[in-house]
């Protein structure tokens, strides 16, 4: 079951990127870096189906990770990459995408946004759609160059090479792509996996401990402390909920301990039983 999950969201995340790209970028001729920018490069000089041209190049890109990198792009990537081909083959082939929008900044700031979230919903479940990434890879693997930095670099030439078949502004408009792209990945990726810290200074512990523990299922860790101004002895209790669990436990405390005190902290990412698994 969890395997049959992690292979839907990929296919989710795979068909919003599809969509970003056949009805935002392809159509306006924004080449927003990695291989499907130069499949469309590609496609705008010779007319060979862009779909084509990342299905070939990530499998030759697959074949040199494997002999460089080894064994570290699994399954579950090359099934994006192959499925990434498929959706745009379907689209092309059988829903004909038209232009949205004609406006060069719409196309390319809604582009960014669902190709994002398309790429954050795949990058979660470990997995990637190859392409530059793998060139990426290497060039950080035998280089001082960054992975990050790589791809930047990368991402940047294909646009070098969108602006000699589109000219300056979509070339531009490309670039503006890339950067987004690559933010926007970050904060989807964040927001997944965002959970609270929850500080609680009680002087009731057993009582919060109790309903952490027993009511929302939730481990904890007991801290002793003494108050700085009354000088008494007091409690911490640490625990990490998820955003509704946070909300019940807060409404506990304000109907059966409003005299506690708590502190919440944003936490971009939480290992561990319980949470998400190290693997």
């Amino acid at each position: 079951m969890k395997k049959f999950k992690e292979y839907l969201l990929i296919t989710i995340g795979i068909a919003l990127t599809a969509i970003a790209l056949e009805y935002f970028f392809f159509p306006n001729d924004i080449a927003s870096g990695g291989v499907s920018g130069i499949g469309l490069v590609v496609n705008s000089v010779t007319g060979i189906s862009t779909s084509l041209v990342v299905f070939v190049l990530n499998i030759l890109l697959f074949g040199l990770a494997f002999l460089v990198l080894g064994k570290s792009f699994g399954a579950k990537s090359i099934y994006a990459t192959i499925m990434l081909s498929v959706f745009m083959y379907i689209i092309e082939n059988f829903f004909t995408p038209g232009i949205l929008t004609e406006n060069l900044f719409l196309a390319s700031f809604f582009g960014s946004g669902i190709l994002a979230m398309g790429a954050a919903i795949v990058f979660n479940e470990g997995a990637s759609t190859g392409g530059t990434s793998i060139i990426a890879a290497i060039i950080s693997k035998y280089t001082a160059i960054g992975v990050g930095s790589a791809v930047l670099i990368t991402d940047s030439l294909v646009c070098l090479m969108a602006i000699g078949a589109f000219g300056v502004d979509k070339g531009l408009f490309g670039f503006f792509s890339v950067v987004m792209i690559g933010i926007l990945i970050d904060k989807f990726i964040d927001g997944f996996n965002t959970c609270k810290q929850v500080f609680v200074i009680t002087n009731k512990e057993k009582l919060v401990l109790d309903y952490i523990t027993k009511d929302i299922n939730r481990g904890c860790t007991v801290l002793n402390a003494q108050g700085g101004f009354t000088g008494s002895d007091v409690k911490i209790i640490y625990t990490v909920l998820d955003t509704k669990q946070f909300i019940t436990l807060k409404k506990f405390i304000r109907e059966k301990n409003p005299e506690a005190f708590i502190t919440v902290n944003e936490s971009t990412e939480v290992l561990g039983e319980g949470f998400k698994s190290y693997n």
